[in-house]
């Protein structure tokens, strides 16, 4: 079984998606487990505050190094686990990314905002840069969603039909 992490500053993003679609039977017949992650869970402070100036200057907001450092580390549990962050100068997800992707145990998922995240996150904590497409979002969570649908149907009976496995982009 594989084990889907989402950090995020937006949870709730995703209950109505993993909840009314073909994952939410995955999950119950535990082929994929699937866990959000609040990144102000992992924020000090009375406020907890996850968002900062860019450490080295610029302009906007990024997400703080210091909770992402902590929620990765809490999450981490499985030897053939990876870290990916969602950015648009990250490797394009394709086809052969999501194969590579199912046979992990663990897959944490970072799902940026505002203008990303402190770039010490994607130098340190990070294992892949990666991205779905040559435009800019306004989050990672969406492309979080995107990954976790294609990996999970290439795990075995998420689908009902094993000949849609077979099934190739054009």
């Amino acid at each position: 079984m594989i084990r889907f992490d989402v950090i995020t500053i937006f949870p709730e993003i995703f209950d109505s998606y993993f909840k009314e679609s073909i994952l939410s039977q995955a999950v119950k017949k535990r082929l994929i487990k699937i866990n959000i992650h609040n990144l102000r869970d992992y924020a000090k402070g009375r406020h907890q505050t996850v968002d900062d100036r860019p450490f080295g200057g610029g302009i906007g907001m990024v997400l703080k190094v210091e909770p992402i450092f902590k929620t990765v580390a809490a999450l981490k549990k499985k030897s053939k686990a990876k870290v990916i962050l969602f950015t648009p100068r990250g490797k394009k997800f394709n086809q052969k990314m999501a194969h590579r992707f199912s046979k992990l145990d663990q897959l944490i998922m970072i799902s940026g905002r505002y203008e990303g995240v402190d770039e010490r996150v994607a130098k340190y904590i990070a294992d892949e840069k990666v991205s779905i497409g040559d435009f800019v979002l306004m989050g990672g969570e969406l492309p979080a969603m995107m990954v976790i649908e294609t990996v999970s149907r290439l795990i075995p009976k998420v689908i009902g039909k094993p000949r849609l496995l077979k099934e190739r982009v054009t």
